[in-house]
């Protein structure tokens, strides 16, 4: 029996059915239109709420930025043509804001949205407070100028601004939201399934976790793109993915399997471009309540750092990345990607597992029969990662630690470790920032105020929140390193982190279709070109 096809056809006949059971449309895609296919869609399209990938992603086509992190890493400019430090104040950063830009609607951007939406976003509870946690005070100077004064000297601030989008103060106060909602708590709001940015292309249709439709902005003030209509369509199914991509029913598969990698290059009429993601994969855990909600033991056994350590001599990361990534994964014990300042060797070597000592630091711990806990793992998100969770499952069964492993959704997922509701959890992490701070402002730092909101191993240490809120203004950069430096040898020794790898990526599309990959796994279908 024909199912119905899971994509639109936009009036094309049905032509066949594919071995997934989906029936594929025989159309091509203009030189106009993309369709574009990913495994999970945006959480939500508050510009502010979410500090997410795929959000931010999708966000990058409606709204605008100040600044814009181009595939080499370096800043260009967006909606500010001009950025540095006031020479009169050392704790002033200056933004040229560009002349000639409308919102969707109509309306001319001013400062006030930007002075409006920079307010917003360094708000509780916006999840992008943290990257604006040093700043003091938002000013308009002049009708081209805005004024951002920090606690202290910040010479890398400009760096935190590459996903804080600008948006309309007229439209959030007309529509009830000029805070952000708690994403998190669950909280609704009209800006969730609504926007109305700067950016190259309008929403036309907004169906989640079914369908997005974008077209250009006529009014944009850069120049015009070569796609004047974007399709979205998160596709959870590896295989439905692929077989759409196959049919032509998709132009681009952003989240190649890696199972299907060799097979598509090899196929006529596909390309796959290929490169390194600027994005961490790796687990953590509740390290200091008395009790787990989901463990048989009387105790914590997290908070013993014996078995933090035994758990990371029992995973086998080269076995994870030949079977479970095959081969498209860079092994690593470091929690940063190889991008970021503050990177080393040393942090990244790692042994081979040793479960004879493990196994001695489990009975030393207090656990010789183990012990069992709940493992949370989001099944839509990162490059096979309820495989990689799977994995994991066995390899810490060999030491006695019998986990349960529940994958599921990542909206429901990352509320989990948000509100403290998991006992052991996956989580991949980009740093947009290309800076260590960004990983430890949010992963490290107590949760208090903006600080810490995907802290979820609960560890809190004051010394070390003293050194991590010092890096925002320290302008002696060697001196900052030594800094990094020493708040790493900490996360490491204390092992908060039980990392897996540093994820690559692979874009398969149709020939004819050229799109680079994002280091950040952010692509702009602006720049998108056809043979």
């Amino acid at each position: 029996m024909l199912m119905k096809s899971l994509l639109p056809a936009r009036g094309a006949l049905l032509t066949g059915v594919a071995a997934t059971g989906l029936v594929l449309s025989g159309f091509a895609a203009t030189a106009e239109t993309i369709r574009w296919a990913r495994v999970g869609d945006s959480l939500t399209l508050d510009p502010h709420s979410q500090n997410e990938g795929p959000t931010h992603t999708l966000a990058h086509h409606i709204y605008e930025t100040l600044v814009e992190r181009e595939l080499d890493g370096s800043l260009s400019p967006r909606l500010a043509t001009e950025w540095g430090i006031t020479e009169e104040d050392d704790t002033v950063w200056y933004f040229t804001i560009r002349e000639g830009v409308k919102f969707h609607d109509g309306s001319e951007m001013t400062v006030e949205d930007v002075v409006f939406s920079l307010d917003r976003a360094r708000t509780t509870p916006s999840g992008m407070a943290a990257l604006h946690a040093a700043v003091e005070e938002v000013t308009a100077v002049d009708d081209r100028t805005v004024h951002v004064r920090l606690s202290g000297p910040a010479p890398l601030y400009v760096q935190n601004l590459t996903n804080t989008f600008i948006m309309s103060q007229a439209w959030a106060e007309a529509n009830g939201v000029t805070v952000a909602p708690n994403f998190a708590a669950g909280e609704e709001a009209y800006s969730i399934r609504n926007a109305m940015g700067t950016g190259p292309y309008t929403l036309v249709e907004r169906d989640p976790e079914v369908r997005t439709v974008l077209r250009v902005f006529e009014d944009h003030w850069d120049d015009a793109p070569a796609v004047t209509e974007i399709i979205y369509t998160p596709i959870s199914e590896a295989a439905t993915r692929v077989a759409a991509l196959l049919s032509g029913e998709v132009d681009i598969v952003q989240d190649v399997p890696v199972q299907d990698i060799a097979r598509l290059e090899q196929t006529d009429g596909i390309k796959v471009v290929r490169g390194p993601e600027n994005r961490n994969i790796f687990f953590s855990y509740d390290m200091t309540s008395e009790r787990l909600a989901s463990s048989d033991a009387d105790t914590n056994p997290f908070a013993n750092p014996m078995v933090r350590e035994a758990m990371s001599l029992a995973i086998d990361r080269n076995a994870i990345m030949q079977v479970v990534m095959r081969g498209e994964s860079q092994p690593s014990a470091a929690p940063l990607p190889p991008f970021v300042n503050g990177w080393t060797e040393e942090m990244h070597a790692f042994g081979d597992p040793d479960l004879a000592r493990a196994g001695e630091l489990m009975a030393e711990a207090g656990f010789p029969n183990g012990f069992s806990v709940q493992l949370d793992c989001p099944n839509d998100r990162y490059l096979n990662d309820e495989s990689i969770c799977q994995a994991l499952v066995g390899m810490l069964a060999r030491i006695n630690v019998n986990v349960n492993l529940n994958a599921q959704t990542r909206s429901l997922h990352f509320p989990l470790i948000e509100n403290w509701e998991t006992d052991f959890y996956m989580l991949g992490w980009g740093v947009p920032t290309f800076d260590s701070q960004y990983v430890f402002d949010f992963l490290v730092h107590t949760r208090e105020g903006s600080y810490g909101s995907f802290n979820g191993s609960r560890y809190s240490n004051p010394e070390l929140d003293a050194k991590i809120q010092s890096l925002a203004t320290m302008t002696d950069l060697e001196a900052r390193d030594a800094v990094i430096a020493e708040i790493w040898e900490e996360v490491v020794n204390e092992r908060i982190f039980l990392n897996v790898h540093n994820q690559v990526l692979a874009y398969a599309m149709r020939e004819g279709v050229t799109l680079d990959v994002h280091p950040e796994n952010q692509p702009r279908m602006t720049t998108v070109t056809f043979d």
